[in-house]
């Protein structure tokens, strides 16, 4: 199953209205779900220890104008007006923006990229220009291009802010869902309901990752209208605390109560920083989600309902407490629910609960995303995707992640029990995520925008500045709470590490050990074997060469099949490769040895296929290759592979269907009748009932008679059968090895490799047309 992988309909340009408003709507289900379920814990978590609620309303003035003045910039100002700009071909998130800079400067760390890449149309899309040699801008490329040091910290740099959405994708969850169903407290009594939130919560997490399989477009169209009306829920309250208890609450909105609430509270205003900090969780969300709508669809949905709707439902809360300094229920604390008339407590508290399930829904989502995007970019184990949408582009489904993360919130759910700790944990994350984002922007200002260096400079002073004041904050609380999502997100930073080790030093070996096309041609067209009928498939990560491997199927094996293909799956660094640019096809050796190589590119963000039709695309891909005339080596045999030329780029059959056609029929007596346009190259019946394949070519241009016999052969062998040769690697650290190599390698790596998933390709392989050789890499 290949999905579309076209997001033109999420372009800016050239939409209607009509369609700009839809996909608005549709973000407030996706995008705003966490975001708008942030003052369910905001105020408890900011009076939970470190400051109090006193009569002079000096703390909640002050809480509320940092709340404003932090949305104000951070999400509004920040990401909705500037960071969604740096988009990836319309995809955002962290590794957007190191895919940004790894293709403005080269500092990718994929081992098998080629310059044909370069050549894609969605890695040229951004008009790379280099920067003046005189400006700032050629200085930076050129630095980060000539230290690995620099390139290697770029790549740590982005993998932080994974694993940390990762933590955020546990830790989320939990404390959505926990605050949400924290004001049952104050519908059935405070003698029943400590035993009533922990495994409440508990069953709603559990129903949800148990859900996650079934994919969201089923129930996806119920997102958008329980957010709205969350929304619309929490800012009608707002209006009514704000008209009740504090008509002039707006005069807190001043950035000088913030000087008041300092210099009241001192140290404990600072550390309650912590707590404000979450007002602001899940703004992440709408760069990160990028890819499924468009910049101004985001900016309009927070703009105009979003933004509002939390600050009347801030201030109305404020205002409410501004005339409460003794909660009744002191148990429960300074919380959203007080606030709440009590005749209205039973049904906000439902629609609280689905609105923190919709919010939990989309981080969770987006932890599938990252985690496919580092797999793709070789810093992840290769885990088991599951598309569970054939329609809508990035809905996925990842088995071993899900039930990992349930464990994980379910534990630290059990674990900690109250707001405090859990926001504590939760705050970390997001905080560190946007100082990624802060860095990496940056240097996009730079590199990417060739904007002045000044702009950049001011751009990280002023968001890091604050977003520093705000990551002290929780840092401070490392032992209330915020080592969690640190011994989490360095747990996963070790697993990424070991594994762009590993595969790192076992792609290097293969060049190394990679066999020569001198060697090939002294064989001679036979190989020095018997060639039988069929295609050999030999699946290697090398983008150049003859793997080492391939010399001892040729020095052990009697015979081979007639047509060899060696294959290559890998990843570059855009999210999308458009169908038409799809296959690099070219000959290994003269057109009468019948070898070819077949590179099959995917962008981070696209759905690999894993099913029969791949092998029809392959086929007919080289079929096409064939028809156009190009060859791999010059006529003096000259080699041509160190340059990309000798490979020529050939789209899906979808994309030519004016080109090479495969067929394949049941009955093998039925007659194959032609067109005047159309002419069909058959092959030689045969005794055995199989289906007979036959390729339809175009009757113009004609194509010689040596193109018309390899197509003939190239038929014959698939109708033959494919046998898929499949290299199985023992990689071990060589004798000499420094300690920690041996253990990355030997250990590490190895049990890595021993437990994750096999390459996509080899899932849908039958076994019975596998051979598999093991080898032994020495790295």
């Amino acid at each position: 199953m290949d999905l579309e992988t076209g997001v033109n309909q999420n372009r800016v340009k050239k939409e209607s209205w009509k369609t700009i408003l839809t996909l608005a709507y549709q973000s407030l289900g996706v995008v705003y779900g966490d975001l708008s379920t942030s003052p369910l814990y905001v105020y408890k978590s900011t009076f939970a220890e470190d400051i109090t609620h006193s009569e002079s309303n000096e703390e909640i003035y002050g809480v509320l104008s940092f709340v404003f003045w932090t949305l104000t910039l951070v999400p509004l100002l920040k990401y909705v007006f500037i960071v969604l700009k740096a988009d990836d071909n319309g995809e955002g998130g962290t590794f957007a923006l190191y895919s940004l800079l790894c293709r403005h400067a080269k500092v990718n760390s994929l081992p098998s990229c080629q310059l044909a890449d370069e050549d894609l149309s969605s890695y040229k899309k951004d008009n790379i220009i280099s920067p003046a040699p005189t400006t700032f801008g050629a200085t930076l490329k050129s630095t980060l291009e000539r230290h690995r040091v620099l390139q290697r910290f770029l790549l740590v740099l982005a993998l932080i802010g994974a694993c940390m959405v990762i933590g955020d994708g546990i830790l989320t969850p939990a404390l959505s869902v926990f605050s949400a169903v924290s004001g049952i407290e104050l519908a059935i009594g405070k003698e029943h309901h400590k035993y009533v939130e922990v495994p409440l919560t508990c069953v709603i997490l559990i129903a949800l990752f148990a859900l996650q399989h079934y994919g969201t477009h089923r129930v996806g169209f119920l997102f958008a209208p329980v957010v709205i009306t969350w929304l619309m829920c929490i800012s009608a309250i707002g209006v009514y605390n704000i008209i009740t208890w504090d008509r002039h609450v707006y005069r807190a909105l001043s950035p000088y109560y913030m000087y008041k609430f300092l210099k009241k509270t001192q140290r404990g205003g600072w550390m309650s920083l912590g707590g404000i900090l979450l007002c602001i969780t899940g703004s992440e969300a709408m760069f990160a989600d990028l890819g499924h709508f468009s910049q101004l669809s985001i900016q309009i949905a927070f703009t105009f309902m979003v933004y509002p709707s939390l600050i009347l439902a801030y201030m109305g809360q404020a205002a409410y407490l501004s005339q409460h300094h003794i909660i009744e229920s002191e148990s429960y604390g300074i919380g959203f629910y007080v606030s709440v008339p009590e005749i209205l407590r039973l049904p906000v508290l439902v629609i609280a609960i689905l609105a923190a399930v919709v919010g939990s829904q989309a981080i969770i989502t987006g932890t599938f995303s990252i985690i496919k995007q580092c797999s793709s970019l070789g810093c992840f184990p290769r885990v088991k995707i599951v598309n569970t949408s054939s329609k809508i582009h990035g809905q996925i489904y990842i088995p071993e992640i899900n039930w990992t993360l349930m464990l994980l919130c379910l534990a630290v759910t059990i674990g900690f029990r109250d707001t405090k700790r859990m926001g504590n944990a939760s705050g970390l994350a997001v905080i560190t995520v946007m100082l990624v984002t802060t860095c990496l922007m940056s240097l996009v200002i730079v590199l990417c925008w060739r904007k002045s260096v000044l702009l950049a400079l001011c751009f990280v002073i002023f968001f890091g500045t604050i977003e520093a004041l705000y990551f002290s904050a929780s840092l401070i609380k490392f032992l209330e709470g915020a080592w969690v999502p640190i011994v989490m997100a360095f747990a996963f930073m070790i697993v990424m590490c070991i594994w762009h080790y590993g595969s790192l030093k076992k792609y290097e070996f293969d060049v190394q050990n990679k066999v020569s096309v001198e060697w090939l041609l002294g064989l001679g067209p036979s190989l020095g074997i018997v060639r039988v009928r069929g295609i050999g498939l030999i699946h290697t990560e090398l983008v150049s060469g003859i793997p080492a491997i391939f010399s001892h199927f040729v020095t052990n094996l009697p015979a081979f099949h007639q047509v060899l293909v060696f294959l290559c799956v890998k990843s570059v660094p855009v999210p999308h490769v458009k169908h038409e640019e799809r296959f690099l096809v070219g000959h290994i050796g003269p057109r009468e040895y019948r070898i070819y190589r077949c590179i099959v590119r995917y962008g981070y963000r696209d759905a690999h296929k894993d099913d029969s039709e791949f092998e029809n695309d392959l086929v007919c891909s080289i079929a096409e290759f064939i028809r156009t005339g190009k060859m791999g080596l010059n006529v003096n045999g000259e080699d041509l592979r160190k340059d990309f030329e000798d490979l020529t780029v050939v789209g899906t059959p979808s994309t030519h269907l004016s080109g090479v056609q495969l067929h394949e029929d049941e009955d093998v007596s039925a007659e194959l009748v032609g067109t005047s346009e159309r002419k069909e190259i058959l092959s030689p019946r045969v005794t055995k009932p199989k289906k007979r394949v036959r390729f339809v070519i175009p009757e113009s241009p004609k194509i010689d008679r040596g193109a018309q016999e390899e197509l003939r052969e190239l038929m014959e062998a698939r109708e033959a059968g494919i046998a898929y040769i499949l290299g199985h690697s023992y990689v071990r650290a060589k004798q000499g090895s420094s300690l920690f190599k041996k253990i990355a390698i030997n250990f590490g790596y190895d049990f890595l490799r021993r437990n994750s998933r096999p390459p996509t390709y080899t899932l849908s392989v039958p076994h019975a047309s596998t051979l598999e050789v093991g080898m032994v890499y020495n790295v």
